[in-house]
């Protein structure tokens, strides 16, 4: 990857210095302020197989090395779309760069707790930070999700950012959102859970449920 003047990389998997500058540009709006790109309104045919993968742990490697700029990671995230094949794109106007997601193409890495706790949390509202720089408010747009390994048993959290893309929950996170669980009955059965802008996400069954 070879630099230009401003930071970016001036020719990435085919991502040249020019559509770069185009991908920012859509994110400024006339105040100068910025936005995410208008990648819903871009649907372009040609398809380009990207080296690029996603791990787990939210690290984004191109040719298997991590790419260690965050500036060129965020802006990637701006272009992420999961299409109807359930696949994962950068999106240009010119072209579709399809790349290798292993879960969950965010991570959220921290957790903030807002409006009243009380009434088992009724009130509250769990807003997400991932890990790049996405913030999204668990509830009716956003819900929450739980998965178990079938083999492990180890519960995967995730949580809606945009569109089609979520973000696993870390650890660390969990730990703090399962500080705040509950348990109340639904479709008559007991289950554990978090509220979050007036939505009880259940996570499992009150009685299997194993704090971390």
């Amino acid at each position: 990857m070879s630099g230009t003047s401003d930071g970016t990389s001036s020719d990435v998997g085919g991502i040249s210095a020019d559509i770069l500058k185009e991908i920012e540009a859509a994110q400024r709006d006339a105040s100068g302020g910025r936005r995410l790109p208008p990648i819903h309104k871009w649907n372009p045919s040609k398809i380009v197989e990207l080296d690029m993968r996603i791990r787990r742990d939210g690290t984004w490697e191109y040719m298997n090395s991590p790419i260690g700029r965050k500036r060129m990671v965020r802006l990637f995230s701006t272009v992420l779309r999961r299409d109807d094949d359930d696949e994962f794109y950068l999106v240009t106007p010119p072209e579709r760069l399809h790349i290798t997601v292993e879960d969950a193409p965010f991570v959220a890495v921290a957790m903030e707790v807002k409006g009243a706790k009380t009434n088992e949390g009724r009130d509250q509202v769990l807003i997400f930070t991932t890990n790049v720089g996405d913030v999204t408010a668990a509830g009716p747009d956003a819900p929450l999700r739980m998965e178990i390994d079938p083999q492990t048993e180890e519960p995967s959290p995730y949580v809606l950012v945009r569109d089609r893309l979520e973000a696993l929950i870390n650890r660390a996170t969990f730990y703090d959102l399962v500080e705040l669980g509950t348990e109340r009955e639904v479709d008559g059965e007991k289950r554990f859970g978090v509220w979050s802008g007036g939505v009880f996400f259940p996570f499992a069954a009150a009685d299997q449920v194993q704090v971390p």
